[in-house]
């Protein structure tokens, strides 16, 4: 059996990294909600705010709380109190994982930020990719949340200068967020931040922990069918929309012949192999896949016309008719 790593002591890293922070170089990425991640590039003149903005504070908040008692704590164990400092795995934030894993192992892929190409609207966070000389193996990340509210966009904008307004000269203005958000060393993530993390990352614990209870339920009920390389578990896990969903569901009340009736009647496109598996293809099939196993589907008695139900409240039993379940 693997070995786990020991978490990270951030206290004694802090202490490290305070006597060569002059010495670190770093490169700047920006990704999107699809966590595509772009390259950027700083001019000389914001030397003097990358590391007080990205770094300083932050490596100073962990060394005054060694002195005041800051604790470390799991961040899916744990709720966000003052002094706590949460901490979770790398390989369970999947969004996470996969950014550092594109920026890591496939540079050659990525492609150099430009707004006419990409749009700065669409961008959701800044990450900026620390490395020092002697290991230039062992980087580390700081990332921020960027939020559209304080970004500038130049066809709107003015500046003032001077004593007076004037076009802004830039495509795009944007205020750096001065908060300590997200920090990621080895395979810990460090969360000072709770609600920009889980919304830089789509990360909710209980809804996610939830979900894969139902997942496991699902897979005991169903026969699936997943093209290679794709499973259950790793399809939800990037749907939002899945696994709010999952929250509610009662698995076991549909069967598989139910299933693939109901899809029939209502003429849903849902495929099964030689055996009886149903196929999913990717997240349209899920989706249709989960909302039969919630019965979300239904067809009006009095036009005929077929529905999708976004929300659903339970009546009262037919009279004469048995509760279900």
């Amino acid at each position: 059996m693997e070995e786990k790593n020991e978490p990270t002591d951030i206290f004694l890293w802090a202490n490290n990294v305070d006597g060569i922070k002059k010495e670190l170089d770093v490169q700047f990425f920006l990704f999107n909600k699809h966590y595509t991640p772009y390259t950027t590039s700083f001019s000389s003149e914001l030397n003097t705010q990358i590391k007080p903005l990205f770094l300083f504070d932050l490596i100073n908040f962990v060394n005054l709380g060694a002195g005041t008692g800051l604790s470390v704590r799991d961040f899916e164990l744990s709720e966000n109190e003052e002094n706590v400092l949460l901490r979770t795995d790398l390989e369970k934030v999947g969004r996470a994982e996969t950014l550092l894993n594109l920026i890591e192992h496939q540079r050659g892929d990525i492609v150099e930020f430009s707004e006419q190409e990409h749009e700065f609207k669409r961008i959701k966070g800044i990450l900026a990719r620390f490395t020092h000389k002697d290991s230039p193996n062992k980087p580390f990340y700081v990332i921020k949340q960027i939020s559209q509210g304080n970004v500038l966009n130049g066809s709107t904008a003015w500046e003032f200068r001077d004593g007076r307004f004037g076009a802004f000269q830039a495509e795009v203005g944007m205020k750096v967020p001065a908060d300590n958000q997200v920090m990621i060393v080895d395979k810990d993530i460090f969360v000072f931040n709770q609600p920009k993390f889980e919304r830089l990352f789509n990360y909710d614990y209980k809804k996610q922990a939830l979900a894969d209870q139902k997942v496991a339920e699902i897979e005991k009920q169903f026969k699936l069918s997943f093209p290679e390389g794709m499973d259950l578990q790793s399809l939800v896990r990037e749907r939002k929309k899945t696994v709010n969903k999952l929250q509610k569901i009662e698995v076991g009340e549909v069967t598989q012949e139910q299933v693939i009736e109901y899809a029939d009647s209502m003429q849903l496109e849902l495929m099964t192999d030689d055996a009886g598996a149903i196929i999913i293809m990717d997240g349209n099939d899920l989706d249709v896949f989960v909302n039969l196993i919630n019965e979300d589907y239904i067809t009006s008695e009095i036009t005929g016309r077929r529905y999708e139900v976004k929300s659903k409240k339970l009546l009262d039993d037919p009279e004469g008719e048995p509760p279900r379940g």
